[in-house]
């Protein structure tokens, strides 16, 4: 058998580093972090990339990240699904999209402590999480996105996608956990994380079937909504069908094609389920697709030996950072995804999919408590 591998011998501190200032050479004057030079930026991965520069020393970097994502935040609390060197491509505003800036605060806080910091988000994380849960579906599921016409909200687009409604879960723990740590509790998103962790858990076969992507097979556990042995039975449903050794894993069961993106997800999600050795043996099996420059290309297709798309992302390198992080310990960070300095399960209260609900005086009365027992953990 051969000797457990240990995260040193994959990255060393100084490759973090190497890794964190690609990205940081990738952003825009604005602040803007793109998914390569010259691309669009989204929020989302906009976040996860100031994430990933807090974690790899650039936190000037980072905070110029969020100045950018406070200005051009909308006033219903969304941002554009697209925007390419500062002009608006797609106006539609995703909730997942909008929902991770929680999830980046409470990082934030995580690794500075920097209160002042906190209270300047606060505004920001609020508005975004009250978008996200009025997009709420009845079975719990959160509606995709919001379609803009004309320069104002039109019509929402009711589906719900799996991969996102589960992200929404982990941002919705964050949001929670921060307005414990300001004492203002935020009881609606509680009730909107217990209707929407039973959806994750009870009904999955209501969201848009994307099943052929890696995502939607390992979120729910990456979110927080499956985790113990529901998780380890649900990571090995479809093991097999994505997991290439040596390589990484699938984006799309169907092409041969891995990423190092969902690789590095994928290792964040058994990471918190307490799986370290196959954490690590496919953040190993991933570094092919790192350049001599600290940087990631996107993926690689097999069968043909090329790198496609041809691009090294933001995206995968701030994965690949975040990874790294959880597995090391190497910041107070590190638990962003494992999620115990998170706010706790949400109970579930008010179903309306027609299962039994445990809506007891006593279960909403711990709400507060909850919530404050977050704060006294991380304060």
């Amino acid at each position: 058998m051969s000797p457990a591998l240990a995260i040193g011998d994959i990255l060393t501190r100084a490759q973090v580093e190497q890794t964190a200032a690609t990205i940081a050479a990738a952003q825009e004057p604005s602040g803007a972090i793109p998914w390569t030079v010259g691309e669009h930026t989204d929020v989302w991965n906009h976040l996860e990339a100031a994430m990933a520069l807090m974690v790899g020393g650039e936190r000037e970097a980072a905070e110029r990240a969020f100045a950018w994502a406070r200005a051009t935040q909308r006033a219903d609390g969304s941002w554009p699904m697209k925007i390419v060197v500062g002009e608006v491509e797609d106006h539609s505003g995703e909730s997942n999209m909008s929902a991770y800036v929680a999830v980046a605060v409470w990082h934030h806080w995580l690794v500075a402590r920097d209160e002042p910091f906190v209270h300047r988000m606060w505004p920001t994380v609020r508005r975004a999480l009250d978008f996200v849960v009025s997009m709420q579906l009845p079975f719990g599921g959160m509606a995709w996105s919001q379609e803009w016409r004309d320069g104002a909200p039109a019509a929402v687009n009711e589906e719900a996608l799996l991969a996102g409604s589960s992200s929404i879960h982990h941002a919705l723990r964050a949001g929670v956990a921060l307005a414990g740590l300001l004492g203002d509790p935020q009881v609606g998103w509680e009730l909107a994380g217990g209707r929407l962790g039973h959806a994750l858990r009870e009904h999955r076969d209501l969201f848009l079937d994307k099943s052929e992507f890696s995502m939607d097979w390992y979120y729910p556990v990456l979110g927080g909504a499956v985790r113990g042995e529901a998780g380890h039975r649900l990571l090995a449903e479809r093991w097999e069908t994505f997991v290439e050794p040596g390589l990484g894993i699938r984006c799309v069961s169907t092409n041969p094609w891995v990423t190092g993106a969902e690789t590095c997800e994928l290792v964040l999600a058994l990471e918190a389920l307490g799986d370290r050795e196959r954490a690590l043996q496919l953040l190993a099996d991933m570094q092919h697709l790192r350049t001599v420059e600290g940087s990631y290309w996107t993926g690689y297709v097999w069968p043909d030996d090329v790198y496609w798309p041809v691009e090294q992302t933001t995206y995968t390198a701030a994965a690949v950072v975040l990874a790294v992080d959880a597995l090391s310990d190497g910041t107070p960070g590190a638990d962003i995804m494992r999620g115990t300095t998170l706010a706790p399960d949400f109970a579930e209260i008010g179903l309306a999919c027609g299962c039994a609900s445990p809506d007891s005086p006593a279960s909403t009365a711990g709400s507060a408590e909850r919530v404050a027992g977050v704060a006294r953990r991380t304060a």
